[in-house]
């Protein structure tokens, strides 16, 4: 106290920009080299970077966070794989090359693109009911197509444990449609 501060100021949680920028932001180049390389197929890194950033602050203001790069990556992470479960909802055609009566014609009509959209959100609801570790692999599997022997070098698994968690997972989202009627045989 000897620089003039009070002991309420000594012994206050640290402002939250300079929280940011004293514990988190450090490792933001690490956090993009991550992104980059665990999920080649992010769309963008910087919005993700930014969600990241916004989720860790949101928690901060509630809880205390212990290890802020653990929980950045780990955030971030979370983030990236709620991003590649989300259906691609535009085309990356440009709307002009849509103007032709084919792209009316080839298409399913209105009633078949909503059912389809339907079953998509509640396959993305299966999904996300998943355990964490289980709906990691089976995204990596079934959304992503990467090998099971690929997965388990990537988590440091077996590939019994990738085996067995696929299963699960299938299981599990099986039984989430039964449980919703609309299970087919």
């Amino acid at each position: 106290m000897s620089n003039g501060r009070t002991l309420a100021e000594d012994t206050a949680e640290p402002q939250p920009d300079r929280w940011l920028a004293e514990e988190v932001l450090p490792h933001e180049a690490a956090l993009r080299a991550y992104l980059r390389g665990q999920f080649p197929g992010l769309r963008d890194v910087d919005d993700l970077v930014q969600e990241s950033y916004l989720r860790l602050l949101e928690t901060k203001r509630h809880h205390e966070i212990v290890s802020p790069r653990a929980y950045l990556f780990t955030t971030a992470r979370n983030a990236a794989l709620a991003q590649l479960r989300r259906p691609k909802i535009f085309s990356d055609e440009r709307a002009a090359d849509l103007n032709g009566p084919e792209a009316v014609e080839s298409g399913p009509g209105a009633a078949e693109m909503l059912n389809l959209r339907q079953e998509i959100d509640v396959l993305m609801e299966a999904i996300d009911a998943l355990p964490p570790r289980c709906r990691e692999i089976f995204i990596l599997r079934k959304l992503e197509g990467l090998p099971q022997k690929q997965i388990a070098a990537r988590l440091g698994l077996s590939e019994q444990t990738v085996q067995v968690q696929l299963a699960r997972g299938a299981a599990k989202c099986a039984a989430y449609f039964h449980q919703r009627g609309i299970a087919r045989p």
